[in-house]
């Protein structure tokens, strides 16, 4: 990927209101979408723990869970158009190709990209959307400029901080914000635990327990300040029309449009 950052430069076009359908065609496919679940909820449980240590810088902490989801969304590429993905992305951004696969390809070539140019950009928030169906699951990588849900708990990083602080004032915002820092920690920790719930074990659960699950986040910073907000969502069954016979891209759906004015994002999503 890296060295394709000097000739690619993003089209966020490809990710606007799409998701994309993944099939789950048997117990198989279901039990590896559980696991995949399970390592990202072990991720958060990571993230939690970095972030409740005071000898571990914030940027640390935020930065493993975005390197997370850019190796997930690598191994998805590989698995769709194997080792030389990248080349299939970008000929579909040069016109080149404009098949389901390309197009599947260059929606999490995108998705990468950008998720590599976070840590480096600032108010920028990644919200993406994961939703389980009876036949498949879909997913919505979505960016935007800023987040405004209510329910959003904000920490500080005073290594981000640009303002240089009396002795007295420095020692009284540096404990304010590990202790913002531990009570984000928390919040991390039971975002991780609603993953476990929402998306449980098939070989532990009827299917009519697990057929419907959705979770929708946003992490995102501005300036010294961090911001993240974790929700459930309920999956609309009216949505399609027809199974899931193969991985595409779709419409985001009304889940998406829903999730987006709850989080505040409306009006504010990254094209």
């Amino acid at each position: 990927m890296e060295g394709q950052q000097e000739r690619f430069n993003g089209d966020a076009g490809v990710l606007h209101q799409r998701s994309v359908r993944i099939p789950l065609p048997d117990e198989e496919a279901e039990r590896v979408f559980h696991e995949n679940m399970m390592t990202i909820a072990d991720a958060e449980e990571r993230k939690a723990d970095l972030l409740a240590d005071p000898d571990v810088p914030l940027l640390t902490a935020y930065e493993e869970g975005f390197d997370y989801a850019a190796e997930s969304f690598q191994r998805r590429l590989q698995r769709i158009a194997g080792e030389d993905y990248e080349e299939v992305a970008m000929a579909y951004f040069r016109g080149d190709r404009d098949d389901r696969i390309a197009e599947i390809t260059a929606y999490f070539f995108e998705g990468v990209w950008r998720v590599q140019q976070w840590p480096t950009v600032t108010e920028m928030v990644y919200a993406p959307l994961l939703l389980r169906y009876p036949d498949g699951f879909t997913l919505n990588i979505r960016f935007a400029s800023d987040c405004t849900a209510p329910e959003a708990i904000h920490y500080e990083s005073p290594e981000h901080c640009s303002e240089e602080l009396a002795r007295e004032h420095a020692e009284t915002y540096y404990e304010e914000s590990q202790y913002s820092q531990r009570r984000a920690a928390e919040y991390v920790r039971e975002g991780a635990d609603m993953i476990r719930e929402e998306f449980p074990d098939p070989d532990e659960t009827t299917f009519e327990e697990r057929k419907y699950g959705g979770i929708v986040s946003a992490s995102g910073r501005r300036g010294s300040v961090f911001s993240s907000v974790v929700k459930r969502v309920d999956p609309d069954p009216e949505r399609f029309s027809g199974p899931a016979a193969e991985p595409s891209l779709v419409e985001a759906g009304p889940e998406a449009r829903r999730t987006e004015r709850e989080l505040g994002l409306e009006g504010e999503i990254v094209r």
